[in-house]
């Protein structure tokens, strides 16, 4: 499971995959999106803060760019 930052829509960094996210996110806000990676399941931002509390998993990040 991961956990990225918040990014502003439409921002350079905002990958594709997290464009597709948000816009998911957007029709569906009340729930936790488990979005597919290859042969994981990641969620993120406060969809991953929840579910790690839920399940009691451990909450990990990728490296941001600073």
């Amino acid at each position: 499971m991961g956990v990225l930052a918040k990014s502003i829509q439409g921002t350079p960094d905002e990958t594709p995959m997290m464009q597709q996210y948000q816009d998911i996110k957007k029709e569906y806000p009340d729930s936790i999106l488990f979005f597919r990676m290859g042969d994981f399941y990641e969620m993120f931002n406060d969809d991953a803060k929840t579910a790690s509390s839920i399940l009691q998993i451990a909450l990990t990040a990728r490296n941001k760019k600073t």
